[in-house]
Parts: C-alpha cells; sequence; structure tokens
C-alpha cells in the first residue's frame, strides 16, 4: 500500500470520526451549553482522553508498531507468519494488563484530590461543581483501561498494515455520544453530562469488542497468558514512557492549559477552549495523524533494510502532502474563525457571548496547527531509529514553554492566552524536532519540498484574503435556520478551497498527475 494511499485511509476515517465529534459538539453545545455541567464534564474527559491520545497516537504508534513490526515474519514484501508478532503482542498485554487495572483503581478511588489538583477548586470556588465534576471522572475513568488495550491491538493492526480496523474505533467512541444525548439525555444539563460520561466508559467496551473483531478476522486475536518480565518487554517499557510523553506533548499542554483556565478564568473558558481545540483537531486528525501513523512502518521498514535514504525521500513527501492540506486550513480557520463558529455553534445554551470566547480561541490554536502536524510527520523519524528520548526532551522543553506562555499571556489576554501560548509552543516542539534530526543527518529538506512550500504559502495567502473579504457578508446567514447556517459554512469553506488549490495549481505548488501516482505507487 502506498503511502499516500495509507494515510488517507486513516484520515478518511478520522475525518469521519471528526464528523460524528462535531455532531456530538454541536449537541453538547445545545443541552450544556458554556457552563456549570459543561466545564466539569470537559474537565473530567480531559483525562481519559488525554491517555487515549498518549497510547493510542503516542507510545503504542511509537513503541509497540516497530518492535511488533519486526517480528512478522515476511517474504517477497508480504506477511508469511504472523505467529512470533501475536505471541510478543501477548506478553505485552500480560504484563501492562495488572498495571492499568490497578492504576485506574487508584485514580477512581483518589478521583476527588485528583479533580482538585486539576482545577484547584475551579476558579469560582463551587463545592458543587468540584463534586459534579468528582462524579464524572470516576463514571468516565475506566476508559482509560479499555482504550490502552484497544491501543495495543490495534498497534498490531497497523504493523500488518490493517490501518482502517484501529482508524474506524473511535468513531464508535462518538456515535455512542451522541446517541447518549439524542436519546438518553436528561431535562437538566447536570444529570446529561452524567450520562454522557456513562457513555464514554460504554463507549470503550464497545471500541474493545471492535477491534477484538478485527483481531480475530485477521487471525491474530491474543490470548490472556501470566505475565513474564523477558528482555523484549524491558525494551517495550523502557521506549514507552519517553515515546507517549514526546508524542502527546500538545494534549499535555492542552491539560496544562485546562488546569489554568480552571482556576483562573472565568466560568466558560474551559468550554470555550475545548470547543475551539475540537474545531482545531479537525485538519490536525485527518492530515497530521494519519500521515504519521503511515509513515512510521515505512520508514522503519526502508531504515531497517538498509535504505535511509528513500526513509528521508518519503518524509519529505510526507510532509509536503501534509503542508498542502494544513496550511489553507490554517489560513482559513484563523480568518473565518468567527462565521465558522457561530453558524456552527450558536443555539440553544450557547450564546453569542460564547461564540466570541470560542472563535478567539480558535484563532489563536490555529496559528499553530501547520506546527502540529509537522510534529506527527518528524517525529516518527525518532522513532522509525528505537529513539523515544528524544522527542521526549524536546517535548518536556516545549511543555515548559507553555506553561510559562500560559502563565504569562493569560493576563493580558485571558483565555486566548492560554490558546497562543499553545500554538507558540508547538512551533519550537516542531523546529527542535527539525533541528535535531537535520543535525544527526537524518533529514535534510529536498529540492521539491523547497519548491513548492513558498508556493502553497503564496496560495494560503490569496485563498485568507478572499475569506476576509467574505466574513462581513457571510456572518448574518450563520444565524439563519439550520439549513441557511449549513450552507453558509459549508459555502464559504468551498469558496475558500477553490481559490487555494486553483491558486496552487496555478503558482504550481503541486502537481495533480504526481499526487495521483504517488497514491497509486506502492511504497
Amino acid at each position: 500500500m502506498s503511502l499516500i494511499r495509507a494515510a488517507t485511509t486513516v484520515g478518511g476515517f478520522t475525518l469521519m470520526s471528526r464528523f460524528a465529534g462535531f455532531a456530538r459538539d454541536l449537541l453538547m453545545a445545545r443541552y450544556l451549553g458554556a457552563g456549570f455541567a459543561a466545564d466539569a464534564f470537559l474537565v473530567a474527559f480531559r483525562l481519559p482522553n488525554l491517555f487515549r491520545s498518549l497510547f493510542a497516537e503516542g507510545a503504542f504508534s511509537a513503541a509497540f508498531v516497530p518492535m511488533v513490526a519486526a517480528k512478522l515474519g515476511r517474504k517477497d514484501g508480504a506477511i508469511a507468519d504472523t505467529r512470533p508478532a501475536v505471541a510478543f503482542t501477548e506478553q505485552a498485554l500480560a504484563f501492562l494488563l495488572p498495571i492499568l487495572l490497578g492504576f485506574s483503581a487508584l485514580v477512581m478511588l483518589a478521583a476527588g484530590p485528583i479533580v482538585w489538583v486539576m482545577t484547584g477548586g475551579f476558579e469560582d470556588g463551587s463545592p458543587d461543581k468540584l463534586a459534579l465534576t468528582t462524579d464524572l471522572t470516576r463514571l468516565t475513568f475506566p476508559y482509560l483501561m479499555l482504550i490502552s488495550i484497544v491501543s495495543l491491538l490495534g498497534g498490531l493492526m497497523n504493523a500488518m498494515n490493517r490501518f482502517w480496523v484501529n482508524a474506524a474505533a473511535p468513531i464508535i467512541l462518538n456515535a455512542a455520544m451522541v446517541t447518549a444525548l439524542l436519546v438518553f439525555r436528561s431535562d437538566t444539563a447536570v444529570e446529561t453530562a452524567r450520562v454522557l460520561a456513562l457513555a464514554v466508559s460504554v463507549a470503550g467496551i464497545l471500541q474493545l469488542i471492535w477491534l477484538a473483531w478485527g483481531c480475530h478476522r485477521a487471525g491474530v486475536m491474543p490470548r490472556l497468558r501470566f505475565p513474564r518480565l523477558t528482555p523484549e518487554i524491558r525494551t517495550l517499557l523502557r521506549r514507552i514512557g519517553p515515546a507517549a510523553l514526546g508524542a502527546g506533548a500538545t494534549q499535555i499542554n492542552l491539560l496544562v492549559s485546562t488546569m489554568i483556565a480552571a482556576r483562573l478564568l472565568p466560568q466558560g473558558s474551559v468550554s470555550y477552549l475545548y470547543y475551539a481545540d475540537r474545531l482545531n483537531q479537525l485538519p490536525l486528525g485527518m492530515i497530521g495523524i494519519g500521515m504519521g501513523i503511515a509513515l512510521l512502518p515505512t520508514m522503519a521498514r526502508l531504515i531497517g533494510g538498509g535504505n535511509p535514504d528513500a526513509a528521508v525521500h518519503q518524509q519529505n513527501r510526507a510532509i509536503e502532502f501534509v503542508l498542502l492540506l494544513a496550511l489553507p486550513a490554517a489560513f482559513a480557520l484563523v480568518v473565518a474563525a468567527e462565521p465558522i463558529i457561530s453558524g456552527l455553534l450558536q443555539q440553544g445554551e450557547f450564546t453569542r457571548a460564547d461564540t466570541i470566547g470560542a472563535y478567539t480561541a480558535l484563532q489563536a490554536f490555529s496559528l499553530g496547527l501547520p506546527a502540529y502536524v509537522l510534529i506527527k510527520v518528524l517525529t516518527p523519524g525518532f522513532h522509525a531509529r528505537g529513539d523515544t528520548r528524544t522527542p521526549m526532551r524536546i517535548a518536556l522543553v516545549a511543555i515548559a514553554v507553555n506553561l510559562i506562555g500560559n502563565l504569562t499571556l493569560i493576563w493580558p489576554l485571558g483565555h486566548v492566552g492560554i490558546a497562543l501560548a499553545t500554538a507558540i509552543s508547538a512551533w519550537l516542539n516542531a523546529f527542535l524536532l527539525w533541528f535535531y534530526l537535520r543535525r544527526r543527518g537524518h533529514f535534510a529538506i529536498d529540492a521539491g519540498l523547497a519548491r513548492t512550500a513558498p508556493r502553497m504559502l503564496a496560495a494560503g495567502a490569496i485563498m485568507a484574503s478572499v475569506l476576509f473579504l467574505l466574513v462581513g457578508p457571510i456572518m448574518p446567514f450563520t444565524q439563519g435556520s439550520f439549513a441557511v447556517r449549513g450552507l453558509a459554512v459549508v459555502g464559504l469553506i468551498g469558496v475558500g478551497m477553490l481559490v487555494y488549490f486553483g491558486a496552487g495549481l496555478v503558482l504550481k505548488a503541486y502537481d495533480p498527475r504526481q499526487l495521483l501516482a504517488a497514491f497509486k505507487r506502492d511504497s
């Protein structure tokens, strides 16, 4: 399977999940708004969601996939023997399951103190809000153990190039939450938040069933065994911690931002940051995560086969492809954030003031969107070589800069300062990843990327100018009926895409024939 085709497969399912997630967010905005119950649920949801990102998109992708891929017997490029890979997966599952059970039980027992550490009792000091958040955390946290096992099985599927099975799993989470809001919601926002929290853990069970079905169909379903600390498990454990921290820097920064917003900013700030981040995550999930997942086994195979130059070439093409899509997304979200938020979310409990709070945060987050995507594509350059420590050290620097930025920018800019600090931290992270890869001779920008990147920027600037002129006239239509506001947002995005890709074609920022050939070509 070609790199571009694998990335678009993952990205396509991720896009479906993100659309389901937006349906969820629209319902949350309608039934929870951006106040007491919404803030409590979003803080409670942040912890298991953080671990989902760390494990699913971090540790198991970076540490487990290259190791299990090496266990797959291959003949003429095809998988010939899966038994060693399944045996290694069983070892990993046997050792990690007791740890996950114990950790989850500990967090659920200590949910009260943990929530207090995260929020400081919230800015308004409400004991009811703190108690509700604690209850919701206990309801959501079983998801951690379930999604970790899902991620292990998903890593096995990715190593076998069956990307779609794992990529489809997040759709189940959003579908379960949408069902909870549509069918099982209560008359009050507080009880609806409880239903939503319970749906998170139910979704974890459904996702585990889904991945188990996928492994069974592929003939690689691992069995439970007695744990043994083998040399391979020691290697896996040494890599998992640094890999999770290195790949999850953005999510850790968001957790830190949530903690600071809950402590120092007025009610609703946590919700503004959440809704803005959700929109910012759409292109990141579709473009960056999909390419990162597909790129890692490709680079690991090329480097392991003694062809590092081909791995660098693949990484250049991956960067070229993700920038082609991420740059216009960043320009559009910065320039057209207000009509997008207004058209999608301003209804029911979500007021005009909430729109202003969310769209200003979205503008700040989106300044870092290209950096978030580049992090996902640069990090495999380390992980494919078995190095999970360098990205971890870089992530620690980025997290420290994010914390300093939060505490500095929050005073003049409020919640917007928190989002801006996250974007600045992401750019530092991406720059340091590039710097160390280049210094070690593991990456160099080739002529193709050097030629097309400036032209993509120029096409994006042209698109941004057109959207800027359209924002004022389109705003009245974002508060019409559901159909009118939908057409307004879709029309605005459609015009932006036509302008960008038209300008890019004229400026030769991309070649449609090369893109089509890359999609068809085997990697």
